[in-house]
């Protein structure tokens, strides 16, 4: 009994027993990553820097009747995380366009692995209820490296296993092009500029089965896309790129 019972255990010492927040199609939310975060926001949910945001944080938003989503960034290095220097250089691709970030090569499961799981523990211990790990969609970009969408569809699973063992519910980033292969194993999707692109129709599995489409738009007025947006089931909003609190929700 002991060693089935030390089987189950993951490397945090067992999975967490919260059953999972499963977001609907259609939730409100905010999506503060810069400044501050602004409380006044009358909406059920927040998707919050997880590094830059403590506990007492995510306890306040909860006594205020919010879920809470942790953001990472899971498919680049960032140089003014606390955790920079333990990412190898060799997992260290191109730069991605922000500063002081570089794409990892997420063939490197032996090596990434355990460096997200500290990030989404990290996300546990805050006491958020969900993860956004952004940058899942490398394969599609000039990384330095000779991803695949193979490479990405088993980093991806990885990210979104890592998540659940932990109870957390986890959001596919973008990554438009493997939602039918990644619909079943994300409990939500995070879309920028589906709209812009022309690309909203591929999120509608995700409605479909249930599961929010948290989507924003940075360059469009709400007018060119709120209507489609509202039709499809989205939870869509319009931001400014900074990701500060201003919003103009559909």
């Amino acid at each position: 009994m002991l060693l089935v019972l030390l089987a189950a255990c993951t490397a945090t010492g067992g999975e967490d027993p919260r059953p999972r927040w499963l977001p609907q199609p259609g939730t409100d939310w905010q999506w503060q990553l810069d400044g501050r975060i602004d409380h006044g926001i009358d909406v059920p949910v927040y998707d919050i820097d997880g590094f830059e945001n403590d506990a007492a944080t995510v306890r306040r938003l909860h006594r205020e009747g919010r879920k809470v989503i942790c953001y990472i960034n899971a498919g680049a290095w960032e140089d003014f995380r606390p955790d920079a220097g333990d990412f190898p250089r060799s997992v260290l691709g191109s730069p991605n366009g922000w500063a002081g970030e570089r794409w990892l090569d997420i063939r490197r499961l032996d090596v990434l692995e355990p460096l997200m799981a500290e990030r989404i523990e990290m996300c546990r211990e805050r006491g958020f209820d969900a993860v956004e790990p952004d940058l899942l969609d490398g394969w599609t970009n000039d990384t330095g490296f000779p991803l695949t969408a193979a490479h990405q569809l088993a980093y991806n699973r990885m990210i979104a296993r890592l998540s659940h063992e932990r109870g957390l519910s986890v959001g596919l980033k973008n990554d438009l092009d493997q939602v039918p292969e990644l619909v079943d194993d994300f409990d939500f999707a995070v879309n920028e500029e589906c709209a812009q692109y022309g690309g909203c129709t591929a999120l509608t599995p995700f409605v479909a089965a249930g599961k929010a489409v948290f989507h924003v738009e940075y360059a469009l007025p709400v007018e060119r896309f709120c209507g489609q947006a509202t039709r499809l089931g989205f939870s869509s909003m319009r931001k400014k790129l900074d990701l500060g609190a201003w919003r103009q929700p559909c």
